[in-house]
């Protein structure tokens, strides 16, 4: 019978370590992300600065709505898994002709992955709010480089 009363206890506690630990690691993102690849050791766009605080907390976007990890067709990644760079799977490079890559390739191409997922999910936002400011130009992600006119 006295085994019973500690049950319910801890589970408690172990649930509020599985949450604790759950925000701690969503804390551990830096509130800007530079979107620099090793994948191109030459640019020629400035790279992006994602404000992932603000899509995170402001925006309220889903953690799985950009991190992911398909298992049978699905996203399986859940708040709490490892995050893993983009280029990590995404390691196709190439960057001119990228739409003629047979599909499998596309998949794996990291600028067809990054402007995918950034892009529609931006003027989704601005079909539905014109008045948004979810960037939707090159340059509005990609500042110009010094010396670039």
């Amino acid at each position: 019978m006295k085994k019973r009363h500690w049950m319910v206890p801890s589970v408690f506690v172990a649930v509020a370590l599985f949450v604790g630990a759950l925000i701690a690691v969503a804390a551990d993102a830096p509130d800007v992300i530079t979107m620099n690849s090793t994948l191109w050791p030459q640019r020629t766009k400035a790279n992006v600065q994602f404000t992932h605080k603000k899509h995170a907390e402001d925006y309220k976007i889903a953690c799985a709505d950009c991190h992911h990890k398909y298992e049978g067709g699905k996203n399986v990644w859940k708040q709490g898994d490892p995050v893993q760079k983009c280029q990590e799977c995404h390691n196709e490079p190439t960057i001119e002709g990228e739409k003629k890559l047979p599909p499998e390739q596309q998949k794996l191409n990291l600028k067809l992955a990054m402007h995918g997922n950034c892009q529609e999910c931006h003027k989704k936002l601005k079909a539905q709010n014109p008045q948004s400011a979810a960037p939707t130009t090159c340059v509005q992600c990609h500042p110009k480089k010094e010396g670039q006119s």
